[in-house]
């Protein structure tokens, strides 16, 4: 057996250590994946923020939508001369109405976070300045005011004002620091004036 003394194993060390050193330098087998890590994370909020963006922008379609067609239930009289589910007497109550609009809702939404303002004004003039929202600033933070959501669905000729809102939740801060938010959530609301048909 040939032994080799161990200066010359240092020798022989020091002397392949810069072509190594040199080799490993100048090798590219690894910089697709340390590149792909490096924009990984931005890359990934900026595709989430786009997703939620696009369907924040959906939801808020849908709750137009729903908010149209719940609105003919008013101005057609249905809501008015229809026997409520809940109690039997003539006339949707509050929570009929929210039932209905919920009913025309997709799936996407959750309609405990729903909440619905029907008033009556006597001109179109008056209607839309007048049209109050159900948010509360006094605490610091925007909340809906449960106690400020009224319920007229007025007569025959009456200018109603149909307001829907919902509490969407935001799950990429990016979208949240650019928009409104209510209590970390976007407010979604979705508006319907017209004049009550003369149904009776």
């Amino acid at each position: 057996m040939i032994e080799i003394a161990p200066s010359r194993i240092a020798a022989r060390a020091r002397k392949l250590m810069p072509a190594r050193l040199a080799r490993f330098a100048r090798a590219q087998d690894g910089a697709a994946a340390v590149e792909f890590a490096m924009v990984a994370l931005p890359f990934l909020a900026l595709l989430f923020a786009i997703l939620e963006t696009a369907l924040v922008f959906f939801a808020g379609q849908s709750l137009e939508a729903s908010a149209a067609a719940s609105a003919r239930l008013i101005m057609t009289g249905q809501a008015q001369t229809s026997v409520s589910p809940s109690n039997g007497t003539v006339g949707y109550t509050a929570q009929d109405f929210k039932n209905a609009v919920c009913a025309r809702l997709s799936s996407l939404f959750d309609c405990s976070q729903l909440y619905v303002s029907v008033q009556t004004y006597s001109s179109f003039s008056s209607a839309i300045p007048g049209t109050s929202t159900p948010l509360d600033k006094g605490t610091g933070k925007m909340t809906v005011d449960v106690n400020n959501l009224p319920y007229s669905a007025g007569t025959p000729g009456s200018i109603v004002v149909v307001q829907l809102y919902y509490q969407w939740p935001i799950l990429v801060s990016l979208l949240n620091a650019s928009l409104p938010d209510i209590n970390g959530n976007r407010l979604l609301v979705a508006t319907s004036v017209f004049r009550n048909e003369p149904y009776q």
